[in-house]
């Protein structure tokens, strides 16, 4: 068996869900939210599986959801992207990372890694030959340095593989953190990988700001986005992909030869989405910040340190104040004995870098927010108690 996944332990969000599930916890660990996603997109996807094609679709997406991505992102973003070679529709981001990954590194090249980080980065990179180097964010801020990017790039550096806005931390690099990792990248001649999936998913009026707009970037950056969280439809796995040609034509021969194509009627209906009026997108972004404010002030109330959250369906609390230094051991005893899953976020990290931060979903009904808030209750009264 191949070393690199035989040797990899149980994810992390895995074991938490089957604990919740086990014990009838309120499951605040996997992200995803207790909404159905938009009625009006899922009868689209309804209505394409019964009236529209079922075979197979061209290998780089239909072009109606090519077209409607470039129109997207020039409004959104003011991205200028050419429908028919410089954007590809892929079976969900996770894919797309790995086709990049596949397409862009051989063996012996050097990968500039953020962490903590979305748990697929690391083996993904070493199944593609790669070889990661780790910059360690730490909180509350989360943010870049000249002095660690410097130890993280050499001259055998190829990729960098950056997730923005960053999951686990909720938070958001800024214009100064960005124009710093471009610098580095034409420096050293390497290709950004843009793991950009929660773009919408920004509170406090915020906007994203890609990659792949910034000087002197745009042949240099592959961006990623995910149609499923656009549209809080988790499982339908559909990404979308934007690239310079000379990158998207390596992208679209990776791509050919994982899953080659990805389903028509979702496809059809992501296209009907994106063009969606500007109030959907400010509406559902309203509905995360008043879930993540509810969340977050309950949790002030009992006496949790809460940190910063401006993007992501994430919350995190520092667990240190009540005394605690593991937050596996933590999230364990929070799950089967106060009956709430959480995520230790030294799971993102390689090497546990930071050991007293865990993470919350809050994308979930007022009611199951609640159901948690008056469990944690428990635990404070108990930890105070002691």
């Amino acid at each position: 068996m191949n070393p690199i996944f035989s040797a990899l332990s149980t994810s992390v969000f895995e074991v938490m869900s089957q604990l919740a599930r086990e014990t009838g916890a309120v499951n605040l660990g996997q992200g995803f939210p207790d909404d159905p996603g938009p009625l009006d997109v899922r009868r689209k996807a309804a209505e394409a599986v019964v009236d529209g094609w079922n075979q197979y679709p061209p290998m780089m997406g239909l072009p109606e959801l090519r077209q409607a991505t470039a129109t997207h992102y020039q409004h959104w973003q003011g991205l200028d992207l050419d429908p028919g070679s410089e954007i590809m529709v892929t079976s969900g981001a996770t894919e797309a990372i790995a086709g990049a990954l596949m397409a862009l590194v051989s063996p012996g090249d050097e990968v500039v890694l953020f962490e903590p980080m979305y748990d697929a980065y690391v083996p993904l990179v070493r199944r593609a030959g790669g070889i990661p180097k780790f910059v360690t964010l730490r909180p509350p801020h989360f943010g870049l340095s000249e002095e660690a990017l410097a130890a993280a790039f050499s001259p055998r550096t190829k990729v960098v593989l950056f997730n923005n806005p960053l999951n686990p931390t909720a938070t958001i690099f800024s214009a100064t953190d960005l124009d710093l990792l471009a610098d580095f990248c034409i420096r050293h001649d390497a290709v950004a990988i843009c793991d950009e999936v929660w773009e919408h998913v920004v509170f406090d009026g915020r906007r994203h700001v890609p990659v792949l707009g910034r000087p002197d970037m745009r042949e240099r950056t592959v961006k990623i986005s995910s149609a499923g969280k656009i549209f809080s439809l988790t499982g339908w796995k559909v990404g979308l992909v934007m690239a310079a040609p000379p990158l998207m034509k390596v992208l679209a021969k990776a791509h050919q030869y994982i899953t080659f194509t990805t389903p028509p009627n979702l496809q059809t209906a992501v296209a009907y989405g994106l063009g969606k009026e500007d109030g959907y997108f400010e509406s559902m972004r309203a509905d995360f910040q008043r879930s993540r404010d509810r969340f977050a002030q309950g949790l002030t109330g009992l006496g949790f340190s809460v940190l910063p959250s401006v993007g992501t369906y994430f919350l995190n609390v520092d667990i240190a104040p009540l005394g605690e230094s593991d937050d596996v051991a933590f999230c364990r005893k929070l799950v089967m004995e106060n009956g709430v899953a959480a995520i230790p976020v030294s799971a993102f990290y390689d090497e546990a870098a930071v050991k007293t931060v865990v993470r919350f979903c809050f994308a979930k009904r007022d009611a199951t927010l609640d159901a948690a808030l008056e469990r944690l209750a428990d635990l404070r009264r108990a930890g105070t108690a002691a």
